[in-house]
C-alpha cells in the first residue's frame, strides 16, 4: 500500500472506476475492429487470408511486450507507465484513423499493442496493490471484468454506428479522447508510485526482443494458412524458427541477471495453470467474435451496425451474471472451481453458437443466441478467475510481471487461436475461379472452425482441476481503514 503522503485524496470507488475505465478502452479497441473488418479490408487492399492481421498485429505487439511492460510497472512504477501506455494509444489510434494503406494501419495497430503492454500489467498491478486479497479484491476484479465486457459490446456496437455511418476510420479517432482524458484525470486519483527495494534493477530487453520476435514468427506460419500453404516453406519455416526462438527466449532469462520473466515464477502452481488455461480460454474467444461477426455479416448479410447491435444481449447477460453471482461463486468455489466452471461453460456456448451456423435458409440470429448467452455467462466467471490467478499469493515487486505473464499466455493464446482456427475455416473455402468464397463453403468452414474451437475449450477447462485445492474461505480482518479495502 501507498503511505498517506503520497496517496491523492480520491476514494478507492474512484481509483477503480479509473482502471475499470482503461480495460474499458483496451476492451473497446479490441471488439470495435471486428465489425469493421469488411470496410477496412475493401478501402485498403487486404486479401480474406491478411485481413486478420488487423486483428492479429496488435495482438502479438501485446502479447509479445506484455512482459516487459510487466517489468516496467515493477520498476518504473505502475501509475507512470499507466500513463504513457495511455498516450501511445491515443497517438497510434490517430496514426490508424489516418491510414490510407494497409501498411501503415498494421503499423499503426502494432503500436497500439505496445501502448497496450504498458498499459495492461500496470493497470492490474494497480488493482492487486489497492484491494488486498480476497473478499475486496474479488469485488474489484468483478467490477474490472464486467466493465471490460462492457467494452466488449460498446466497441461492437459503436463500431457498427460510426462505420455505417461515419466511416472505418472513426473506430481509431475514438479512442484518442478517452485515453487522453484518463491520462489527464490519473494524477488527482491515483497514489504517486512508490518503490520497493529491489525496484531499480534494469530490463532485460533481449529477452523482450526474442519473445517479440518469436512469438511474431509463429503467429505468422498459421497465418499462412491454406491458401499459402501449410507445407510452404514459408509458412513452416516461420513456425519452426519462432518456436525456437521461444525456446531461446527461455534459456535466456534463465542466464538474464534481472530477467523479463522470472522462471522461478513458473514453479508458482497458482500462476502456471492460470497462464496454461488463459492461453486456451482466449484461443477460442479471440476466434469466435472473428467467425460470429463474419457469420453475421457474410452469411446473413447483416449491415456492420446490425452485427454491433447482436453483442448488446449476450454482454448484458454477462454484466447482470457479473453483477449478481461472479463474486460469490469466486469466494466460495476459489480459483480451481471458479476457473474450470468459467471455461468449461464458455466452450459449451461456443459449440452452441458454432452448431446453429447455417447457410440454408434457416440461418437466424435468434437461433445463435442461446448459445452466445451461455458463452458470455461463462466468460463472466472465466475472466475474473483468470485476473485473480494472475496475482494470487505473488510478492509485491512481482505482481506487474506475474498479471504480465498470464495476459501474455492469454494474448498469444488468442492470435495463435485466431490464426489456427480462421486456418481450419479456410480448409473448406476454394475462391480460386470468382474471388469470393461460395456461401455454403463459407458456412461450413465457420462451423467446422468453432466446433474444433469449443472442444479445445471444454479440453482446455479440466486443466484448471489441476490448480490448487481450494483453501476454507478466511473471514476478512478488521478493516484498517475504510479507504484501503471498500469497494464503493
Amino acid at each position: 500500500m501507498v503511505d498517506a503522503a503520497t496517496r491523492p485524496s480520491s476514494s478507492p470507488g474512484a481509483r477503480l472506476a479509473l482502471l475499470a475505465f482503461a480495460q474499458f478502452i483496451i476492451t473497446l479497441d479490441f471488439n470495435i475492429v471486428y465489425v469493421a473488418l469488411p470496410d477496412i479490408g475493401s478501402a485498403l487492399g487486404f486479401t480474406v487470408q491478411s485481413l486478420q492481421w488487423v486483428v492479429s498485429a496488435y495482438i502479438v505487439a501485446l502479447g509479445g511486450l506484455l512482459l516487459f511492460g510487466g517489468r516496467a510497472a515493477d520498476r518504473l512504477g505502475p501509475r507512470r507507465m499507466f500513463i504513457v501506455g495511455l498516450l501511445i494509444y491515443a497517438v497510434s489510434s490517430m496514426v490508424g484513423g489516418l491510414a490510407e494503406d494497409s501498411g501503415v494501419l498494421l503499423t499503426a495497430r502494432a503500436v497500439q499493442g505496445i501502448g497496450g503492454a504498458l498499459l495492461f500489467p500496470s493497470t492490474l498491478r494497480l488493482v492487486f496493490t489497492s484491494f488486498d486479497e480476497g473478499p475486496a479484491r474479488n469485488k474489484a476484479l468483478v467490477v474490472y471484468g464486467a466493465v471490460g465486457g462492457a467494452g466488449l459490446s460498446a466497441g461492437a456496437l459503436l463500431g457498427g454506428v460510426l462505420t455505417n455511418y461515419a466511416g472505418w476510420e472513426w473506430i481509431f479517432f475514438v479512442n484518442v479522447p478517452l485515453a487522453v482524458g484518463a491520462a489527464l484525470l490519473t494524477p488527482r486519483i491515483l497514489p504517486a508510485d512508490t518503490f520497493l527495494p529491489g525496484a531499480g534493477k534494469g530490463f532485460d530487453l533481449l529477452g523482450a526482443l526474442v519473445a517479440t520476435l518469436g512469438s511474431t514468427l509463429v503467429v505468422f506460419g498459421l497465418a499462412s494458412g491454406p491458401d499459402e500453404g501449410w507445407g510452404s516453406a514459408r509458412g513452416a519455416g516461420a513456425i519452426a524458427v519462432g518456436a525456437v526462438l521461444l525456446a531461446l527466449f527461455l534459456f535466456v532469462e534463465s542466464r538474464a541477471g534481472s530477467p523479463l520473466m522470472p522462471l522461478r515464477l513458473l514453479r508458482h502452481r497458482s500462476l502456471a495453470i492460470t497462464m496454461l488455461v488463459a492461453f486456451i480460454y482466449q484461443g477460442g474467444l479471440g476466434a469466435a467474435y472473428y467467425l460470429f461477426t463474419t457469420y453475421l455479416q457474410e452469411v446473413l448479410g447483416y449491415s456492420p451496425l446490425a452485427a454491433g447491435l447482436g453483442f448488446l444481449p449476450p454482454t448484458i447477460a454477462s454484466m447482470l451474471f457479473a453483477a449478481r453471482f461472479s463474486t460469490k461463486l469466486l469466494t466460495k468455489l476459489g480459483l480451481r472451481g471458479a476457473l474450470f466452471l468459467g471455461t468449461l461453460t464458455t466452450g459449451v456456448g461456443m459449440a452452441g453458437m458454432a452448431l446453429a451456423f447455417t447457410s440454408e435458409g434457416t440461418g437466424s440470429y435468434w437461433v445463435l443466441l442461446p448459445g452466445l448467452v451461455v458463452w458470455a455467462v461463462g466468460g463472466a466467471l472465466a475472466m475474473p478467475a483468470i485476473f485473480a490467478g494472475a496475482g494470487a499469493g505473488v510478492a509485491p515487486l512481482e505482481q506487474g510481471v506475474s498479471s504480465a505473464m498470464a495476459t501474455t499466455a492469454r494474448q498469444i493464446g488468442g492470435a495463435v487461436g485466431l490464426a489456427a482456427l480462421v486456418a481450419v475455416a479456410n480448409t473448406t473455402v476454394d475462391v480460386d475461379t470468382t474471388g469470393v468464397p461460395p456461401l455454403g463453403d463459407l458456412t461450413d468452414g465457420l462451423r467446422l472452425a468453432g466446433v474444433v474451437g469449443a472442444i479445445v475449450t471444454v479440453a482446455g477447462s479440466f486443466l484448471a482441476l489441476l490448480h490448487d485445492k481450494p483453501k476454507p474461505v478466511e473471514q476478512p480482518a478488521p478493516a484498517p481503514a475504510a479507504d484501503e479495502t471498500a469497494v464503493s
